[in-house]
């Protein structure tokens, strides 16, 4: 490994492989120093299943001006729109909602947002989500668990409303054939990257970072790191000096909330067409599972559950998880289809990895310049913190981490200049 090098970039998820493209097409010589065995963070695809798996993001969001569209695009990576296939069904109970049910549900999604934008913007400090959500109608409980506990990680009442409106997303969604993990690799191709090698001390203090680990230690002119929040806020990485105050609040500020999936095969037996996605009503404090169905017509069931639901399940371990699956699959489609669900699932365990502590960020209530805090450049540049948590309009998918990973490196690059 070259002992000295222009920028040294810290993980080799979205923002890392972004910032690496870009210190080298700028013709500067960069190394990425990965924890884990593998490229990608928190986007990995597995084929344990037969077929292409996410176990972290699955989506491009965002298409009309998110990043990796065009360089999927460039890479002849297929693409689908995802939105025009997807085929809802809705069960209340254990039975289809009816046409009025089904309008009424909408409804209850334009009135969330519609509350939720106009107390954003009205005068007065920031609040929770759920203060400003509606309640009490028979939606409004489904509708906060989707907004809440699948969409953005977390319970409603920990998400401040001006990040949560910031950070929405309002555009169309692509889903790639082969899996987004698949995409990062081949993205990473040909990127010096050093596998395996986590940095255990980082000396920032001087012209030249030192980077220390079992790999030996590493000089760099600048510095990219591109940890989660959570893995900073525990101090896994040793910073010589610290980081800065306000910077370590503001990383404890934009916590990662928790989405755990399970992954089965034997979904053709469900009688589901391709790309479905069954939900069903819930009641207040109840947990909700999104289910996806046979993407690109494959024999494969995803079950998603997020926020506390998540956590608890994740900590009872990977059975307790699929058994609270395969519960929700008997409820929804009887005993009987349940059984034909296949052995040889595959069981998520973001919160559980130690190289990232959950899967995306949300901010705390009052705390939506956390994320401006945490992207402002340190040293005049010669250390930048990066990563969807650090990206103030697509923070928590791939493409807010992929433009910050370049914010960074341009960063980096004026500093070398």
């Amino acid at each position: 490994m070259t002992a000295e090098v222009d920028v040294l970039v810290i993980g080799a998820g979205a923002a890392g492989l972004a910032a690496a493209r870009a210190v080298l097409a700028a013709g500067r010589s960069v190394v990425v120093l990965e924890a884990r065995g593998r490229v990608g963070g928190r986007v990995v695809t597995d084929h344990r299943l037969g077929v292409p798996f996410d176990l972290g993001a699955a989506w491009l969001h965002n298409a009309e001006d998110n990043p990796l569209v065009a360089l999927a695009d460039q890479l002849g990576a297929k693409l689908v729109d995802s939105d025009a296939l997807r085929q809802e069904r809705t069960l209340v109970g254990d039975r289809p909602a009816t046409e009025a049910e089904r309008a009424a549900y909408d409804a209850a999604w334009d009135d969330f947002t519609a509350r939720t934008e106009a107390r954003a913007v009205a005068d007065g400090p920031d609040c929770s989500v759920a203060e400003a959500a509606p309640r009490g109608g028979p939606w409004d409980a489904t509708v906060a668990a989707w907004q809440g506990d699948i969409i953005a990680a977390a319970p409603l009442d920990r998400l401040s409303l001006r990040d949560f409106v910031d950070t929405a997303l309002n555009g169309g969604n692509r889903l790639p054939e082969q899996g987004f993990g698949t995409l990062l690799a081949r993205l990473a191709e040909g990127l010096p990257i050093r596998l395996s090698s986590p940095v255990t001390r980082l000396a920032w203090g001087g012209k030249v970072a030192v980077a220390e680990g079992a790999f030996g230690t590493l000089r760099a002119r600048a510095v990219i790191a591109t940890l989660p929040t959570a893995v900073l806020a525990a101090e896994a990485l040793r910073f010589d000096p610290p980081l800065p105050p306000e910077v370590m609040q503001a990383a404890h500020d934009l916590p990662l909330g928790t989405v755990a999936k399970v992954g089965f095969r034997g979904a053709d037996a469900l009688g589901l067409a391709p790309f479905t996605s069954v939900d069903r009503q819930v009641r207040p404090g109840e947990p909700l599972v999104a289910m996806s169905a046979r993407p690109f017509g494959r024999d494969i069931l995803a079950c998603h559950v997020g926020g506390d639901a998540a956590a608890a399940l994740e900590a009872e371990g990977d059975a307790a998880l699929e058994a609270f699956m395969r519960a929700e699959v008997a409820r929804r489609f009887g005993a009987a289809a349940a059984k034909t669900l296949r052995d040889g699932t595959i069981v998520t365990d973001w919160l559980r990895d130690p190289f990232a502590r959950g899967v995306y960020s949300h901010a705390r209530v009052g705390r939506a310049s956390a994320r401006g805090i945490l992207a402002e450049p340190l040293a005049g540049g010669r250390l930048c913190l990066a990563g969807e948590a650090c990206h103030a309009r697509l923070a928590g998918t791939v493409g807010g981490a992929w433009w910050s990973g370049e914010a960074a490196a341009r960063a980096a690059l004026a500093a070398l200049r």
